[in-house]
């Protein structure tokens, strides 16, 4: 071990960045149990894109762009382009190696990517999409990830971010509104019914992900330490008084507690504490995460009224919980908890001041950066799949495969070699058999 850097903390933060990284197949498991059979396959591999994509992008350049260049600015330097620099000996303020230190930070890049994507599920080629990433890996998560863990304005004005409020919840939740809103909505929305295929698989991703927010959460210490063994224990505490929140909200509106708004609790529950992890007491936390069910949920409800097709939720899950955990932070941090600041509540109205500004400026970046990524993208190729394909289902069409090979679309698989359209064309010319009906009648 190279001087200065502690084992034990070392130890838990190498545990604490394996478990973010599994949040992102999690949140493939999550996404793909709300989509449509047929697009179940497609959903997971945007999250897996991730994981490649936004890996190399937060190493050669991502990495240097939120932690390098002086503090107080709007972006970091190049410094450490290409990890030049980023070595054993431990990062200025841990005692992890600095190595560690990139690899738990990149795993927060590449999760907030993904979580970008269900914005825009069912509908969004997957080319334009691996695009996307690189770019918005690049120019958006690193630069608000600056602003607040790299020494950046709002961290230089006060603003206090435990593990991602506004690199994360907000950058995502806002960047999906601007995706959905450009994109637009799926063929069939607002006609028939879009329902989740398996709300197991939903159960399932949301519990990985809980799992996950631990290291998300209690990681973001950056050691075996108090505050993080207070951000661990509130990750526990906030979700489960969302969970039960949710319940009370399902029954009081149609009488059922449903599995999918089971899981959506979870995730709100622990995107709400995200920011204010580290800076308020457990009791504050369980009283946050009962508070954070109401916002999310009118939001959750609301949306489907208008002609914003947001497909899985992430502005209501993830941007409202996210504003609604850092303001939270400006009423009931306590020094005697995380020993640097007071909310109002204890005698510090400024501490709400510096929330705010975070609140107002990190929305409006992630959806115009958002906006004008997807415009340059569709300069070169459409960014939305036609019709037809939408029809048959994505994972045929951008994948050549199937999640349930009996499921819509499935006979397209059982004639090698060919490829939809070319089955179309010689079932149109009578060189095929007419096993699965005229073309149009196939998939959804």
């Amino acid at each position: 071990m190279a001087p200065g850097v502690d084992a034990a903390d070392t130890a838990w933060m190498m545990m604490a960045t394996a478990l973010v990284i599994l949040m992102t197949p999690a949140l493939g498991l999550f996404y793909a149990g709300l989509v449509r059979s047929k697009n179940t396959l497609n959903t997971f591999m945007m999250c897996v894109t991730a994981l490649g994509v936004a890996t190399i992008s937060w190493a050669v350049i991502g990495y240097s762009l939120a932690f390098g260049g002086d503090g107080g600015s709007f972006i970091g330097g190049f410094d450490h382009a290409f990890l030049s620099g980023v070595g054993f000996d431990p990062r200025e303020g841990t005692a992890i190696p600095q190595l560690l230190f990139m690899a738990f930070q990149g795993s927060f890049c590449i999760l907030t990517v993904a979580l970008v994507s269900g914005a825009v599920v069912e509908r969004i080629r997957f080319g334009p999409y691996m695009i996307f990433v690189a770019l918005w890996s690049t120019l958006v998560y690193p630069v608000m990830a600056h602003w607040v863990f790299g020494g950046g304005f709002l961290a230089e004005a006060g603003t206090l971010d435990f593990a991602g409020g506004v690199s994360v919840e907000m950058a995502s939740g806002f960047s999906a509104l601007a995706a959905a809103i450009l994109i637009g909505t799926r063929k069939d929305y607002g006609r028939q019914a879009l329902l989740p295929h398996n709300s197991v698989l939903v159960l399932l991703g949301a519990g990985l992900l809980w799992f996950g927010w631990f290291g998300f959460n209690g990681g973001s210490g950056y050691g075996a330490n108090n505050i993080g063994v207070l951000a661990f224990t509130n990750t526990l505490l906030a979700p489960a008084c969302t969970l039960v929140g949710w319940f009370a909200l399902d029954l009081f509106r149609g009488g059922k507690v449903t599995a999918v708004g089971a899981a959506t609790a979870v995730v709100v529950g622990c995107v709400a504490i995200t920011p204010a992890a580290g800076f308020i007491s457990p009791m504050w936390a369980m009283a946050l995460g009962l508070a954070a069910s109401v916002p999310s949920y009118l939001i959750i409800v609301w949306q489907p009224r208008t002609r914003v097709d947001e497909t899985l939720d992430v502005l209501g899950a993830h941007g409202v919980a996210g504003i609604f955990g850092l303001l939270y932070i400006g009423l009931f941090a306590q020094a005697d908890w995380n020993g640097i600041a007071d909310g109002l509540f204890y005698g510090n109205a400024a501490q709400l001041g510096h929330q705010a500004l975070a609140v107002l400026v990190s929305p409006v970046y992630a959806f115009a950066m958002t906006y004008g990524l997807l415009r340059f993208i569709a300069l070169f190729g459409p960014l939305r799949a036609t019709e037809r394909e939408e029809a048959v289902g994505m994972d045929v069409e951008q994948h050549g495969e199937e999640a349930y090979v009996s499921g819509e679309g499935a006979i397209l698989l059982r004639v090698a070699g060919k490829t939809p359209h070319e089955l179309d064309s010689e079932l149109e010319s009578g060189k095929l058999p007419a096993l699965a009906g005229p073309p149009e009648r196939r998939g959804g």
